[in-house]
């Protein structure tokens, strides 16, 4: 049987050809034969198959011209159904046109010929896909892990697919779980849904299954986490497909498998991006982006490449960073093109120099020291970077006429009390005013902590767990906000295209999250016994972030559903360019912290009104 099989592939278009031949003619002579009231007396049989050959000669020439017979669609798709149905209409119509004048046979055959031969056509098709995807179906039990798929969308169709193509039978899809009732009938590929997720126990016993996998790339945090928990409670294995935004391409296939972790659990919120106005931005545009080698702003590299820009630049002062950011882009790194740029933010001759020769449109300005108790013991390098470096790309950005400018700030700038939080709240302060005169739009996006960026609390918690501990964490009631890379950088851009001149734009970062839960997960993730050691917070950390100061308005969001706009006061650049760059860390601390107190939004805070 399976030579039988493998030879009927070998000559897969031969055969098409020959089996839409037969169907033509067996077409027009039923339907002949219907035609005389099933008598075989006075049946023009020479007729019916000399017309019924010329159908298929002009068939057969149709489906080589969209290349029907020679694999241009999968068989029985959907594509291929259409251009099956333009073929055999295009010719059965013209040769049933001609045979109203020529009157070769009786008018209604040609016109029930075509029908029927495209109905034997179809089912023909049907009928290998069907066969084809039996022999995929049969499994052995040897080798094969019985799986409890949960989604029944594309996603799960995808999945389950692949699953039963892949020659070498890791996974066995047994049953589907979902919660859409409409779909309590719905079988993909043979494989039942067989009830929702509240019976996932009850139905990973009946099927003997000992794994499940999540088939819902776009499900909250909340819907994975409740799963999550189900599974383990059941003792079960949980694989789970990515975020939409980080699978690999548009299909989903058993390769985009993978352990269920912290992201998933913390930061897969649905974003509703607004592609157009985003491309309209950004496609055909020059873009630069400062802190290009850093966790935000790679991730934004790559996202905003995939707009089209006419040139993107990609500017840090780390040169590894910058190679590693251009492998991730393009697969390969030789830092020979102009689209990487070395060069400090502190350099105020060279910012300039770059600017006025690069002529950005757009500039995401990501550069940044970031890391909050090492700033506190070294408060005038925040200076030089945070702020110096941020009023140096803001002076270049202005006279060059960028017309948008997107400041990066943190959470850390509302009610700041860190010398992080000093140095992001002065220069989204400065950004403000920058905006008052400058000709385009400058404005900031604040947001919280980001999952997997360099020096994040998972990537330290990972490690503390790998060396077996202890985990340290600052005090058993702390938290924080938390949002993948992929998700923040997606808003940033989004935000970029609604944001108003001068206003801070907050991302919704949905709630805060305990780190001792972080923690406790991580350990129970790597099955080890592993203890939690408790240090106190330390300078400059506060127990719980905020997102808004106490003198800013909250949750006005007139354009998207996770962006609220805030205004922001303006500085005067007297005062920072006073701030000391030496002396105590008492001194330059106290001197930021001062800055920031004197610090007023203009006009009353009730009476702001956001861009629209």
């Amino acid at each position: 049987m399976s030579n039988v099989v493998a030879l009927a592939r070998r000559f897969r278009v031969l055969l098409a050809a020959g089996l839409d031949v037969a169907a033509w003619m067996f077409a027009y002579l039923a339907f002949a034969w219907l035609r005389f009231d099933t008598e075989t007396v006075g049946v023009p049989w020479v007729t019916v198959t000399a017309v019924g050959a010329g159908t298929a000669l002009l068939f057969l020439g149709l489906a080589s011209f969209v290349r029907l017979h020679q694999g241009r669609a999968r068989v029985a798709s959907l594509e291929e159904m259409l251009l099956l149905g333009v073929c055999v209409a295009s010719s059965g119509g013209l040769v049933a046109t001609v045979n109203l004048f020529a009157h070769w046979v009786p008018r209604t055959v040609p016109a029930g010929a075509t029908l029927l031969a495209l109905v034997v056509m179809a089912y023909a098709r049907a009928s290998w896909r069907r066969f084809n995807e039996f022999d995929d179906e049969r499994f052995s039990d040897d080798g094969s892990t019985r799986v409890l798929v949960v989604g029944a969308g594309e996603a799960g169709r995808e999945l389950i697919s692949s699953m039963l193509r892949d020659p070498q039978r890791a996974w066995r899809p047994v049953a589907i779980l979902d919660d859409d009732h409409r779909k309590r009938h719905l079988r993909i590929r043979q494989i039942p849904v067989v009830g929702t997720t509240e019976r996932l126990a009850e139905k990973a016993v009946e099927h003997r299954v000992g794994t499940v996998v999540l088939a819902l790339p776009s499900a909250s945090s909340a819907t994975i986490n409740r799963l999550r928990l189900a599974a383990l409670d059941a003792n079960l294995a949980v694989k789970v497909l990515p975020a939409s935004t980080q699978l690999l391409s548009e299909h989903v296939g058993i390769r985009d498998l993978r352990d269920i972790n912290l992201t998933d659990v913390l930061g897969r919120n649905q974003l509703d991006t607004d592609i157009g106005s985003i491309a309209k931005y950004l496609t055909g545009r020059r873009v630069l982006v400062t802190g290009a080698g850093g966790s935000i702003g790679s991730e934004l590299c790559r996202q905003i490449h995939r707009f089209a820009p006419a040139e993107l630049m990609m500017l840090d002062r780390d040169e590894s960073a910058l190679h590693a950011l251009q492998l991730s882009i393009h697969g390969r790194a030789l830092l020979d093109s102009d689209e990487v740029i070395l060069c400090d933010i502190r350099d105020r001759a060279a910012v300039n120099s770059i600017f006025a020769a690069r002529r950005p449109d757009v500039v995401f300005h990501a550069a940044a020291l970031k890391h909050l108790p090492m700033l506190e013991q070294y408060p005038a390098e925040a200076v030089k970077t945070n702020i110096v470096g941020t009023a140096n790309v803001l002076d270049a950005a202005d006279l060059v006429g960028v017309d948008r400018f997107v400041n990066i700030s943190t959470d850390k700038a509302a009610n700041p009390c860190s010398v992080l939080g000093y140095s992001k709240r002065i220069s989204e302060c400065l950004t403000a005013t920058k905006a008052q005169d400058a000709q385009g739009a400058f404005l900031s996006v604040r947001f919280g902590n980001v999952l997997g960026s360099r020096g994040s609390v998972l990537t330290s918690f990972a490690k503390q767990i790998a060396d077996g501990g202890p985990v340290t964490v600052t005090d058993p009631d702390v938290t924080r906000y938390f949002m993948t890379i992929e998700e923040a950088c997606q808003l940033v851009i989004q935000a970029a295209a609604i944001g108003g001149p001068g206003e801070a734009l907050v991302l919704d970062m949905g709630e805060p999250v305990r780190i001792v839960d972080v923690a406790h997960q991580l350990i129970d993730q790597s099955g080890t016994r592993v203890e939690i050691e408790f240090t106190g917070l330390r300078e400059g950390e506060k127990m719980h972030e905020e997102l808004f100061g106490d003198d800013e308005p909250q949750d006005i969001r007139p354009v998207h559903q996770l962006v609220s706009h805030v205004p922001v006061p303006l500085m005067s650049l007297d005062c920072v360019a006073a701030l000391p760059v030496t002396g105590s860390v008492d001194t330059v601390r106290a001197a930021m912290a001062q800055l920031c107190r004197s610090a007023q939004v203009p006009g009353s805070a009730a009476g702001f009104q956001p861009a629209k």
